[in-house]
């Protein structure tokens, strides 16, 4: 009888690991086929790579455009290429409008606000926000006025360094970050502003610890990791922070508000609040406000300044296509007048390397995962609802049927034969469908404004020749910058002066 258990025993924990494995990487539904998975971990260790995109790339040429990993137990849909990417985001938008659900995100923003909220929280959150924006002049005049208002704070620092090395970052993130704040919280603050400072600390440091291996761990084993310190409890507690940051903000808003005149992004929140107080499924609670404010300061201040930081490198890396943009300027602004939005459409040139900059700085690889909303066929294969969908953004970016030369920086990509800006379906730097980025009109303001701004005023070179210049990123967790460099700002002339157009 001890004999036979002996060998029970293991044959029995044989089959409680066979359970498990079925259980756990057992397709659900007719998912697309993908590499084999190993219990627990899926296909994480396949994924350990500073550049997970180019992994990723590499599968789909085993797989094909849309096949299947697991990240951890979990089934995660991943699409490649255009037509993939556009099909899905696209054509099927509202089935593929969700956001994929992680532990992580309960873990920091709870599922409130709009990046990584669902169902009606997200709809009204995000119609909320579309209309509030535009209301405070996202794609008017008055907010037009505060960026040329920041670039001449900016303008005048750069002045001030007369030619000497510099590293820019700094000065653009801060001076990026008060359009944002101009707009949620009504105001700008000064570069020497401690508060705001560890604001941008704390978010620079949350998007670097996303690719932490106990980070990714957390959202397949949170119920274990939770008793054990790591990198993961320090995500919560830097989101806590800024959280406690935007608080103090509102309580300041809420003791001067005016219901007839609100100010900014907060105030208008604020009163929708009060016009609801009574409805108990209300979605606009001091906890959406907080979130959504940081989504949106995220948004409009990291990725901008990101990609014009690193465009401004590009930029010195190919000498030719600057000077031919500050030709631009030079022929329609003039070198008095100061930039402005009326411009854009008599500057293709100036257009299209504004647009190249950003399909090649390609800011978010990866996108931001999506879920599929209900039970879906798409290409085929039978998706379950809430089944995660991972729209690989710079395989779409770098797709040689939609751009001729993907991994060259060529305006050309954006001009017709005419020399005119054209539009292109696979330009998807803000990502597409549903969940596009709600911030997309801001951040093409800002991109033109700034870099013309700039360029009309200032000539920017390297110590290093152009052919030496690496443009090689620097990954920061789910996302890609500019690698820390140093330039020269030198003024084309300083006596000019900014003086408003007398045709805006």
């Amino acid at each position: 009888m001890e004999w036979s258990c002996g060998l029970l025993t293991p044959f029995l924990l044989a089959l409680l690991v066979l359970f498990m494995v079925r259980k756990f990487f057992g397709r659900k539904g007719n998912l697309p086929p993908g590499p084999r998975p190993l219990p627990i971990l899926g296909n994480l260790l396949q994924l350990q790579s500073r550049e997970i995109h180019k992994v990723l790339l590499k599968l789909s040429k085993t797989y094909g455009p849309i096949y299947t990993l697991h990240m951890g137990p979990k089934p995660t849909v991943v699409l490649c290429g255009f037509q993939a990417v556009k099909e899905a985001l696209v054509d099927n938008g509202d089935k593929f409008s969700g956001r994929a659900e992680f532990p992580i995100v309960d873990l920091t923003s709870k599922g409130y606000g709009i990046a990584f909220s669902n169902g009606e929280r997200w709809k009204e959150l995000r119609r909320f926000s579309l209309s509030t924006l535009r209301n405070f002049g996202m794609g008017k005049r008055s907010i037009e006025e505060r960026i040329q208002e920041e670039i001449q704070y900016l303008l005048e620092l750069f002045q001030e360094t007369k030619g000497s090395l510099l590293s820019p970052t700094f000065f653009i993130r801060r001076s990026i970050s008060n359009v944002i704040c101009s707009i949620l919280f009504g105001r700008r603050f000064e570069y020497t502003d401690q508060k705001l400072q560890t604001l941008l600390d704390l978010v620079a440091e949350n998007v670097r610890r996303l690719d932490n291996i106990w980070v990714q761990l957390y959202n397949f084993i949170p119920s274990i990791l939770n008793y054990f310190p790591g990198p993961h409890h320090k995500l919560a507690e830097n989101y806590q922070a800024q959280l406690e940051y935007a608080e103090a903000i509102v309580r300041e808003h809420e003791n001067m508000l005016d219901p007839s005149s609100p100010q900014d992004y907060i105030d208008a929140f604020l009163i929708r609040m009060q016009q609801e107080r009574n409805n108990p499924h209300s979605q606009f609670n001091l906890s959406n406000l907080l979130t959504s404010a940081l989504d949106i300061f995220f948004a409009g201040q990291e990725t901008t300044s990101g990609t014009l930081g690193y465009g401004l490198l590009i930029l010195m890396k190919y000498p030719s296509i600057k000077e031919k943009v500050q030709a631009e300027i030079k022929n329609v602004i003039g070198r008095t007048r100061r930039p402005c939005l009326t411009d854009r459409v008599k500057m293709p040139y100036t257009e299209a390397v504004i647009h190249e900059i950003m399909r090649f700085v390609d800011f978010l690889p990866l996108g931001v995962p999506h879920a599929v909303t209900e039970g879906t066929v798409f290409r085929g294969y039978a998706l379950p609802k809430g089944t995660i969908i991972v729209p690989v953004l710079h395989s779409v970016l770098y797709d040689p049927t939609v751009f001729k030369s993907p991994y060259e920086f060529d305006p050309e990509h954006f001009l017709d034969q005419n020399g005119l800006f054209k539009k292109c379906e696979g330009f998807m730097a803000f990502s597409a469908g549903k969940r596009a980025c709600p911030g997309e009109g801001l951040a093409r303001m800002e991109l033109y404004l700034y870099l013309t701004s700039i360029l009309q005023k200032f000539e920017i070179c390297s110590d290093i020749p152009p052919e030496d210049i690496d443009l090689s990123p620097e990954y920061s967790g789910i996302g890609k910058m500019a690698p820390t460099f140093q330039m020269r700002l030198i003024s084309l002339d300083t006596q000019d002066s900014f003086t408003q157009s007398p045709q805006r």
